[in-house]
């Protein structure tokens, strides 16, 4: 039997299909376009995209009717109390017109909880879903510390301010690069040593609007961009390191896992996978994917 996905979230409209036995069948993908020098994009365009990108995603997974078991679809940003995007709207009346025209059960989970589920499956670690381990999910509409439990999910800290991938992308397009801007900061970036990072960690929260002030501070005064990047990418893998300790004092030593866009990030990576062992999404699921959702309704149907 086959377990089909949907994700909508702000800058990407997503489907996945995954089988019985875990293996990914399907990953059709279209990305919601942000105009030149844009920082981001409204919900009211970022629905309107998606409406407009379901038809051809859906088409990219093929003719799965004859084995459809379950659609899974992420209705929300994250599994706290309130929390609401327009955006997952559209993802969420795809979902249920196939669930009613198939006569297979719809299932509802939440973006993070598919980024979690995404993390931990394609690095063949599904294992954890049934355990407990602090993770990180680092993107630019979310970063947040996490305790899971068995996929109960309970917020332990995270960012006050801006998002990780928010400070990436302004000091990105602050030099000129394209939105999203993480792979090309990334590209032009000196090597992280090459400067002194910044940090504002209390616990197991951070600050970072203060990153987006030096970094603008120093592009003023002439710094090189390559120098500007490696500050920028510095600082948050100093801060993503700090928060790390902090909460694995306070919860023990338990897996860490990140997920989200900026997890995707080579300095990143191999500085907190080195340090914790930590659990990396694979870097093409790291991104917006609805490889999650189906993992996660793939578990949820099977009872695993």
């Amino acid at each position: 039997m086959l377990y089909l996905g949907i994700d909508t979230s702000n800058y990407t409209t997503s489907a996945a299909v995954v089988s019985d036995d875990g293996t990914i069948v399907a990953d059709s993908r279209l990305p919601v376009k942000v105009a030149s020098g844009g920082r981001g994009i409204r919900q009211s365009d970022a629905v309107f995209a998606h409406v407009k990108n379901l038809p051809e995603v859906m088409a990219g997974i093929g003719d799965i009717s004859s084995s459809l078991a379950a659609i899974g679809v992420s209705y929300a940003p994250r599994d706290i109390e309130g929390s609401y995007m327009p955006c997952f709207l559209s993802g969420v009346a795809a979902a249920k017109s196939v669930s009613a025209t198939a006569g297979k059960p719809c299932l509802e989970f939440s973006h993070q909880a598919g980024h979690i589920a995404a993390a931990v499956c394609t690095a063949g670690k599904e294992e954890l879903l049934n355990e407990k381990f602090i993770a990180f999910h680092v993107s630019g509409g979310t970063t947040d510390l996490m305790l899971v439990d068995r996929l109960n999910i309970t917020q332990i800290g995270g960012t006050l301010d801006l998002n990780a991938g928010q400070a990436i992308d302004r000091v990105g397009v602050m030099l000129g690069l394209e939105f999203p801007c993480g792979k090309e900061l990334e590209k032009i970036s000196a090597p992280l040593d090459s400067v002194k990072p910044m940090s504002s960690v209390k616990g197991t929260e951070c600050n970072l609007s203060g990153l987006e002030n030096r970094a603008a501070d120093m592009l003023k005064k002439g710094e090189a961009p390559e120098n500007i990047a490696a500050f920028t990418l510095g600082s948050v893998l100093v801060t993503l390191d700090k928060m790390c300790e902090n909460a694995i004092k306070e919860y023990g030593k338990l897996p860490v896992v990140f997920a989200g866009g900026v997890t995707a990030n080579k300095y990143i990576k191999d500085a907190l996978e080195k340090k914790y062992s930590a659990i990396f999404t694979a870097p093409d699921y790291s991104r917006d994917n609805a490889v999650g959702i189906a993992y996660l309704t793939r578990k949820a149907v099977l009872g695993i």
